[in-house]
């Protein structure tokens, strides 16, 4: 198999996904695009390959046990190893999410791809990135995420959101108790937060551009050895829980 190094983005048909596997593709490496819609997968690929980026498609709903599995045998088959996993597929879930009156089949959909659908990719990734010399891990997460900017007067905290907003806290624990137990390893897994972008997820409403939300998912993919484990960062550093 080849040497080079392999990320696999799920999510990455569109929007900040997509943007991500095009910045890895420019740093040349091979880039599996991970995604349920087969038309929107394979014309992401058709455009990272006009681009110049060594990209394959990756069948893969975050939410299908058996999908996630032949999303791994897919990237073996194809690379022998995975270098970088970028957790980036999520749903919002619908608004309004007012908690007293949230349907709770929306909370469930929201909590099956955004949490443990990250749980379900990375354990079935693990075996492939721990044959990385330098594996990374990062997590999509958002700043509605952090308890701290939730609760401080002022903060830009986003809509109240029972289910999105508290999805992504509990991505951002998960974070931590994988950086706990791979802490001896030399897997590096972190959270991100891109911005408010404009995206399908956001209605298009965002101040940012999917490019620049990519940003730090790249730069948290392409951590040095020395890097940190177990943080949640966005552009201008590190953000509190």
């Amino acid at each position: 198999m080849s040497e080079q190094t392999t990320a696999l983005v799920t999510g990455a048909n569109k929007g900040i996904g997509y943007e991500i596997a095009a910045g890895l593709g420019a740093l040349g490496w091979r880039v599996g695009v991970g995604a349920r819609n087969e038309e929107r997968r394979e014309a992401a690929v058709a455009k990272l390959r006009a681009a110049g980026a060594d990209a394959f498609g990756v069948p893969l709903d975050v939410a299908e046990d058996a999908s996630v599995t032949a999303a791994a045998d897919l990237v073996q088959e194809r690379a022998g190893r995975l270098d970088v996993l970028v957790n980036n597929a999520g749903i919002p879930g619908g608004m309004p999410q007012m908690p007293t009156t949230v349907d709770l089949a929306t909370v469930r959909a929201v909590m099956e791809t955004n949490v443990i659908g990250v749980i379900r990719v990375t354990n079935a990734m693990l075996p492939l990135l721990r044959r990385s010399p330098s594996p990374r891990i990062v997590n999509m997460s958002s700043s509605v995420g952090s308890l701290t900017l939730q609760t401080t007067a002022g903060a830009q905290a986003g809509p109240i959101a029972a289910a999105y907003s508290p999805s992504k806290t509990f991505l951002n624990a998960v974070t931590v108790q994988y950086a706990r137990e791979l802490r001896d390893t030399n897997i590096l897994i972190n959270a991100a937060c891109p911005g408010y972008c404009a995206t399908d997820l956001t209605g298009f409403r965002g101040m940012r551009t999917p490019e620049q939300g990519a940003a730090i998912a790249v730069r948290l993919a392409t951590l040095p050895d020395d890097g940190p484990t177990g943080g949640f960062f966005d552009d201008e550093g590190e953000l509190p829980w």
